[in-house]
């Protein structure tokens, strides 16, 4: 059983939202599941689901910004560097800016690859591989 059972995420333009997202779980294995109403998702096997929600009220939905109370980032755990760069380029195709390049991330340690980009709503991932300390 997954320790989180989905995660629920708003965007501010439901249709953009859904392309964006798409390219990248789909690219991470993910099944769309479809559209229903308000809301879209994606699962993979007995993981974790993924939903993106349309804003209750759209006159009143605004980006979300970095470093406000709320969502900071998720970051998927990729099995090589190779694949972090994969990941990278195919949210980038798919319209996400680029916060930070790939690269190694010495503040966290010498072996901690990673990427972060954000969609238009201001929704930050990572894409990261960490390999174990070699013996």
């Amino acid at each position: 059983m997954p320790v989180l059972d989905h995660l629920g995420v708003t965007v501010v333009d439901l249709p953009r939202g859904i392309a964006q997202f798409d390219a990248v779980l789909t690219a991470l294995g993910f099944e769309y599941e479809g559209q229903k109403d308000d809301s879209a998702a994606w699962y993979k096997d007995d993981e974790t689901e993924i939903i993106v929600f349309a804003p209750r009220n759209a006159d009143d939905a605004d980006p979300h910004l970095h470093g406000r109370v709320g969502w900071q980032h998720l970051a998927f755990a990729m099995d090589s560097r190779e694949e972090v760069d994969r990941l990278h380029r195919v949210a980038v195709d798919a319209g996400w800016s680029v916060v930070r390049e790939p690269k190694i991330y010495t503040r966290f340690n010498d072996r901690y690859y990673a990427s972060f980009i954000e969609d238009d709503s201001g929704i930050r991932i990572e894409f990261m591989h960490n390999p174990p300390r070699e013996s």
